[in-house]
Parts: C-alpha cells; sequence; structure tokens
C-alpha cells in the first residue's frame, strides 16, 4: 500500500508540474503572438505576414521535431492507448523519447493559436508518465509493472490536471480507454487524478494567475432560477442536432485522412515533403482568421480560451448589439460587428472552425480534438440561446417574477452534447461542470448528452475508433445489441485451422523453417504430430536463443573439445580463426568452411531439448463450440490476442483478434449477415448423425466436421487402405513417437519430416484435408486411439516423460 501511495503521489505531482509548465510557456507564445499583432496594427501587410509566419514556424517545428525524435508522438494518443489497454504491445509509443516529443511538439501547437487540442495527447504523455515511473519502481521493489491498471490510472491524471477535474477525468478515461475496469483501481486514479488537478490549480495561485482555487472557465449563473421547463424542448434540440453534428465531423475527419492516404500524384508529393502539408494548412486557417480580413466577421482575433471565456459570459449579445459596450464585456466585444448580426457572426464562426478543426487534427503534430470540438459546441449552444433571446425579449415568466433566458448557459450544454457525440461519452457533462464551477445546468445537460449519443453512435463510430479502423490497429468491436448471430457463430466457423506448432519430437530444422516461415510471437506445443495434444506454448524470443545457442562457435568448439581432448586448443584456434579471422591459405580456410556447414547440418538434425526450455503450460484455450459472444467477452476482459482452440485437449485450430474483428464487422454490420464457412457442414452432420450406428461414434467429436476438402465416403476409404499398405511396407519415421507402433499411421506418417523444405509447413496444419496428421476421421480401428480416454491421454504423457533423455 505504502508503495501504491508513493508512486500515485509522484505521479501526480510530475503531470501537474508537466502541464503547468505547457500551459504557461504556450501563454507566453500566445502574448507574444498578440504583441506583434498589436505593435504592427498600422501597417496591414506586415501584421498579415507576422500573424501567418508565426504559427507556420511553430507547427513546422513540432512537425519536424516529432517526425526526427518519435514520430510515434504525432497525433492524439488515445487510439493507441485503447489497443495498448487491449493487450496489443506497440513499439516505441510508451518511451521516454515518446514523452519528450509529445511534450515539445504539443507546447508549440498550442502556442501557435491554432485549433487543436490539449486533452488526447496530454492522456498519452500521462500514460508513458505513468510507465517510466514503474520502471523506475520497479527498480527498488520487483512488484511494478506496466500493466493496464497503471495505464487506466495515467489516463484518469491526464484529463483530470489537463483542465483540474478529477472526477470527470476519471469517468472519461475510463469510458474512453477501458472496455472492461477494474473497481479496486478506483480509488488510486480518484487520488492520482485529484492530488494532480490540486497542484495544477496551486501552481496558478502561485503564478498570480488566479486569487484563489477556482474552475478553469469560472460561470456566474443565477442559481436560483437557472432554466424554465419550457426551456427543456430547446435542450433538446441542441442535444439531437449536436448528435448529428458530432458524427457529421467524425465522418469528414476520417474523409480527410484517407484522401491523404490515396496513391495519388499529390498525396505522394506530400508524402515527400512532410512540413509542406502543415505549413499549407497552417498556411489557409491563419488566412481566414485575419483580424482585419475575413476573422472580423468570425472573431478572428480570440485564442481558443478566450473563446470559451466569452461565449460563456452572463451577456445577452442580441441586446447590446449595435449600442455601446456595457462594462465589463471584455473580449466578448470581439463577436459583436456595427454592420454583421450576432447570429450571422456566430454561424460563421461554427462553420469556418468546424472544417478547420476537422482539418488541423490530421496535421503531423501532437494534437487533440477535445478542446475544438467542446468549443464547436459552445458556439452552436449560443446561437440557439441568443435565438431563444430573441424570441422571448422579455424573458421566461414564473410565479409573478420574469427570468430573462442565458445564453452562455446554452453554450455550456453545447459544449458537453458536442464532445460526448464525437467521443462517444457521457462524462463530458461531469466534466463540463467542473470546468464552470457550477452545477446549475447539470439536468438539461445530461439530456442533451445523452441525446446527442443516441444519435452519433447510430451514425458513426467514435472519433478514437474511426482513427483505429484508419490506422487499421489491432482494435477489438464491441458487439451490438440485439444481434441473433453473434449466438449462432462458433470458434469453429472462425478459427484458423492450419496451425504451425512444435512436437516434443521436433527437430532444430523444423524449429529453424519456423522461425524463418512465421512471424508469430507465441508458438503452441503438441506432444506428438498424431495426437496433438496441446501441452503449452512458447514464446518466440525463447526459442530463438535456444536456436542461436544450439548453431553458435563457442557450443561448437566446445563439443569438438569433448570429442578429441588432446586437440581441444588447436581445434579451438582453428575453429575461430575460421570465423574471426582471415587467412591467406584458402584450401585451409574452405575445409573449415565445409567443416562448420555439416556440422551445423548434423546439429539441426538433433531434436529438440524441451526441457532446457521455459514453457508456459497454461495458454488459454477455448472449445469449439464456444460462442462469438462468448469469446468476444472473454478476449474482451482478459486482453487476449489469440487463443487456442482444443477438443478434449487435442489442438484443432486457433484464434486471434483479427479473425474474431472479421467476424464481429460481418455478423453486426447493417443488413449483412456473416454465413459461416462450415455451417452447411455442421447442419449436414447434425442431419445426418440421427440416423449414424453407434458404433461409428468412438472417433473424435471433430470428424463430422473434418470433410473439409474430402470428396466422398469411397475416396475416404481409398486412402485410407493406401495408408494401411504404405504402414505395411514402411516404418513411420517420427523418432520416439508415443504409440506410434499400435497407432494407425496417416498417409503422410511414412513421410520424413526433415526431408523437403516445404514439408515442416505441410506438418503444421492439424487438419488438411485427408491427409491430415492425425488419425483419420471414421477410421474403424480409431477407438484404441490412445486420443479417447483422459486415463490413456495421462499414461501417456507420463510415458513420456519417463522416455525422455536427461
Amino acid at each position: 500500500m505504502g508503495e501504491d501511495w508513493i508512486f500515485l503521489i509522484l505521479l501526480g505531482l510530475t503531470m501537474a508540474l508537466v502541464s503547468w509548465c505547457m500551459d504557461y510557456t504556450s501563454a507566453k507564445s500566445l502574448q507574444a503572438y498578440k504583441w506583434i499583432q498589436g505593435e504592427l496594427k498600422d501597417n496591414v501587410p506586415l501584421q498579415y505576414l507576422a500573424w501567418v509566419t508565426y504559427p507556420i514556424i511553430l507547427i513546422v517545428f513540432a512537425s519536424l521535431f516529432c517526425h526526427l525524435v518519435s514520430p510515434q508522438a504525432i497525433g492524439s494518443g488515445i487510439p493507441e492507448l485503447k489497443t495498448i489497454l487491449r493487450g496489443v504491445v506497440l513499439k516505441e509509443y510508451l518511451t521516454l523519447k515518446a514523452f519528450v516529443a509529445k511534450v515539445i511538439g504539443l507546447t508549440a501547437a498550442l502556442g501557435s493559436g491554432m485549433p487543436v487540442g490539449k486533452e488526447g495527447p496530454f492522456v498519452h504523455i500521462a500514460s508513458i508518465c505513468a510507465a517510466v515511473l514503474s520502471r523506475f519502481m520497479s527498480i527498488f521493489s520487483g512488484v511494478y509493472e506496466v500493466s493496464r491498471n497503471i495505464l487506466t490510472v495515467g489516463c484518469a491524471v491526464g484529463v483530470g490536471c489537463c483542465f483540474g477535474t478529477p472526477l470527470g477525468g476519471v469517468l472519461f478515461s475510463i469510458e474512453v480507454t477501458s472496455t472492461y475496469f477494474a473497481v479496486r483501481n478506483y480509488w488510486r486514479g480518484y487520488f492520482a487524478a485529484t492530488f494532480s488537478a490540486f497542484i495544477f490549480r496551486v501552481l496558478s495561485v502561485w503564478n498570480k494567475d488566479a486569487v484563489t482555487i477556482t474552475a478553469l472557465f469560472k460561470t456566474n449563473f443565477r442559481m436560483e432560477f437557472p432554466f424554465d421547463l419550457q426551456e427543456l424542448p430547446a435542450f433538446a434540440i441542441i442535444g439531437i442536432s449536436c448528435g448529428f453534428l458530432g458524427a457529421f465531423f467524425v465522418y469528414l475527419n476520417r474523409q480527410v485522412v484517407l484522401f491523404m492516404r490515396r496513391p495519388t500524384a499529390l498525396t505522394r508529393f506530400l508524402t515527400k515533403h512532410r512540413l509542406i502539408y502543415p505549413g499549407a494548412v497552417t498556411l489557409i486557417i491563419a488566412t481566414f482568421t485575419f483580424p482585419p480580413g475575413f476573422g472580423q466577421f468570425m472573431a478572428g482575433e480570440l485564442m481558443p480560451r478566450e473563446c470559451i471565456n466569452s461565449l460563456f459570459d452572463n451577456f445577452t449579445w442580441t441586446k447590446i448589439s449595435g449600442s455601446p459596450a456595457p462594462a465589463g464585456l471584455g473580449r466578448s466585444s470581439a463577436w459583436l460587428h456595427p454592420h454583421v448580426s450576432v447570429f450571422v457572426i456566430l454561424l460563421l464562426f461554427f462553420v469556418m472552425k468546424f472544417w478547420m478543426s476537422a482539418v488541423s487534427t490530421t496535421m503531423p503534430i501532437p494534437s487533440g480534438a477535445f478542446m475544438p470540438v467542446f468549443i464547436l459546441g459552445a458556439a452552436f449552444g449560443r446561437l440557439v440561446g441568443e435565438i431563444m433571446a430573441t424570441l422571448f425579449p422579455n424573458g421566461i415568466l414564473f410565479d409573478g417574477i420574469v427570468y430573462r433566458i442565458l445564453p452562455g448557459g446554452y453554450a455550456v450544454i453545447g459544449a458537453a452534447a458536442m464532445t460526448g457525440a464525437v467521443t462517444h461519452t457521457v462524462s463530458t457533462a461531469v466534466i463540463c461542470f467542473e470546468l464552470t464551477g457550477q452545477i446549475s445546468h447539470i439536468l438539461p445537460m445530461m439530456v442533451a448528452v445523452i441525446l446527442a449519443n443516441m444519435v452519433a453512435q447510430g451514425l458513426q463510430p467514435s472519433l478514437y475508433d474511426s482513427i483505429i479502423q484508419v490506422k487499421k490497429l489491432p482494435y477489438l468491436p464491441e458487439l451490438a445489441l440485439g444481434h441473433i448471430s453473434k449466438y449462432n457463430i462458433f470458434v469453429e466457423d472462425i478459427m484458423v485451422r492450419k496451425v504451425k506448432f512444435l512436437s516434443s519430437q521436433s527437430t532444430y530444422r523444423e524449429l529453424n523453417h519456423l522461425l524463418e516461415t512465421t512471424t508469430l510471437k507465441t508458438i503452441p506445443l503438441v506432444d506428438s504430430k498424431e495426437c496433438m495434444i496441446l501441452l503449452g506454448s512458447i514464446e518466440r524470443t525463447e526459442l530463438q536463443a535456444v536456436l542461436d545457442w544450439w548453431l553458435s562457435p563457442e557450443r561448437r568448439v566446445f563439443e569438438r573439445g569433448q570429442c578429441s581432448p588432446d586437440q581441444g586448443s588447436k581445434v579451438s584456434w582453428e575453429s575461430f580463426a575460421f570465423v574471426d579471422e582471415e587467412e591467406d591459405d584458402v584450401p585451409d580456410k574452405v575445409g573449415g568452411l565445409l567443416f562448420i556447414k555439416t556440422w551445423e547440418e548434423a546439429e539441426l538434425d538433433k531434436p529438440v531439448d524441451m526441457e532446457q526450455i521455459r514453457i508456459d503450460p497454461s495458454p488459454f484455450q477455448l472449445v469449439e463450440r464456444t460462442s462469438l459472444h462468448k469469446t468476444h467477452t472473454l478476449f474482451s476482459l482478459l486482453g487476449l490476442s489469440h487463443a487456442y482452440v482444443t477438443s478434449i485437449g487435442k489442438l484443432v485450430g486457433v484464434v486471434a483478434l483479427k479473425e474474431l474483428q472479421k467476424a464481429i464487422e460481418g455478423s453486426t454490420r447493417s443488413g449483412v449477415r456473416l454465413r459461416p464457412p462450415l455451417a452447411s457442414f455442421r447442419d449436414a452432420s447434425r442431419k445426418t448423425k440421427k440416423h449414424q450406428p453407434s458404433s461409428s461414434a468412438a472417433s473424435s467429436p471433430t470428424r463430422d466436421r473434418d470433410l473439409w476438402g474430402e470428396g466422398s465416403r469411397r475416396e475416404s476409404e481409398l486412402l485410407r487402405r493406401e495408408s494401411r499398405d504404405d504402414s505395411r511396407g514402411k516404418t513411420p519415421s517420427l523418432r520416439g513417437a508415443p504409440g506410434s507402433e499400435t497407432a494407425p499411421s496417416s498417409p503422410s506418417s511414412s513421410v520424413d519430416p526433415r526431408g523437403a523444405e516445404g514439408t515442416a509447413q505441410d506438418a503444421a496444419s492439424p487438419s488438411t484435408s485427408s491427409s491430415t496428421l492425425s488419425s483419420p476421421p471414421s477410421s474403424p480401428v480409431t477407438h484404441t486411439s490412445p486420443v479417447l480416454t483422459l486415463s490413456s491421454l495421462q499414461e501417456e504423457r507420463e510415458s513420456e516423460e519417463s522416455d525422455e533423455p536427461v
């Protein structure tokens, strides 16, 4: 418990310091940006040049720095974290280089004034910090590892100290990143997020940015009567409209990314010259927002935080438009134009910022979409609020008292609804009342957020899931409710049947061929190629290390020294000379190379000593009749990347995220139902099973589905006769196979697996039509096979262990 407290305090303190330093640096950068504009206000051409040059320099620097230091720092980071929390390993995403690139690149992007957000990248930064701290803590205690629990706490801290919203931060991190959340981590997330948010706000007070610890965007709405029930339809309209707008934002963002990935001449040119695209996007956006130009009609002079503060104010702009500005209006005066209506300015701002935000989040820089979408929702809500204030200029009468409409409350509700629609979360309502410091509009806010989610989830995936789909990350999609097909599709319909495996009799040649022809991270181990009983799984790195040591020069020298002790020193010197030194005597060198080649060939034919290898004796297994729904639940809950499919201990297939993802997309896509590949065979077997005699049911339960590739029963009988004839004339070549003298041999058992190179690949399939390595499906003598009873299996495995050489 003490180590947990130390870790959480260090994580919260570090992230609070990083967040405050980034905000302080970006704020100073924006102040310098506006100071330059004020100094050049008399010279419009120079002012425009400075207005577009300043952000271009910062954006290009951020893009170049991330590209050189760590390309993994580009983008939001939340989609990759969702994938990592699913159990998939993404290289270089949780390293110190990515942390440095993300912090510096994000600070430069925020200081440019472009419509990019901080929250998504900061979640990635906090997760990296949690991973690095966990490795640091493991130096003093081996308990800490980079696990899903630690990364989940890091996500909560990232959101909490980004805006000073610990409650909403924890809830948002759970909704966005976790399919299943361990309740035991709840207190860790809340403690770290609260401590981080507290330190973040204390640093603002220390820097005299605030008088005391208050909300980041504090509002002053009246509390005694914040809204009337007659306004609820307007709040519902905001929620439904934000649902459609949020779905369109996700669609537009995905189309821009897909366009940039198409193999056209333009995209190839932009890919070759990486800095042109972010520079061009920044130039276009800065040109449109130039205050003396088109920017005067869309409040272009306001920076992101100034936009939020002005949209949340208590003034009704339609009433003060065209009249002298009242005292305390502040930066909200940018929304008032002497010749243009407030409605036009708000509408232009929303439309222009909509496509600007969708495009700017595709630039190769650290950038998030939460804050730009938050501003879009606030602008849309403010527009609806100003319309309501115009329709009810005298306010709403209640209990003899007239209460005026608060357009700022509509802006808060719109901000929560829009961000909820884009991210498919409900916790944005909690974030909003923590940001504003008032809970007065929590009820209409929740109604609007829920309606926005209902609409958006039916139209588009969330922004983070959309990025996962575009990047083709190995993430498991959700199963839709009410689809019966997820209960009618089984593992046997989607699994891969040609499994690459090792047996207890495998040679180093087979191991070498397996490592050269596959990229599997874990390889299953079976007892023999006939029985295919799953014994466990072995990591690829473990097998590679064993093979490298077996063929190493050091072992060769040692073996030669053991064979001829009197010539040990000579052989040792000659062996290293052929490998590491160049000799003038070419014939001796050629002879030495031939000796090494002969020795390696002889060593490759020796069996692998499985006793010297670390084996996972309990890899995750499924049975053939496991439904798609249950498989999806297990993969999501346990974070599995693959699972082996067994039938009474016999390895018959493997299912990975790729197969599961294809099955889910095929079964839940609108108007499409996945037809299982073996559905016809399964249905036929069910119909004919009733008419079969009981004596024929003694074979494996999978024999009725082993008809894949077989023509007819007569052809299979012919193949079995040929196999029996071959077994009488030839002996099996598998050394030490248990039960090989009594068990019936298959057609392929007479072939030496160490012969041709293609034999290992063919032997890697547990079920390949009539030439499988297992016994024929309906062989008349399969009832004597030791595969059928658990007691015989146990005796067989014990006999194998006793027969293995020490």
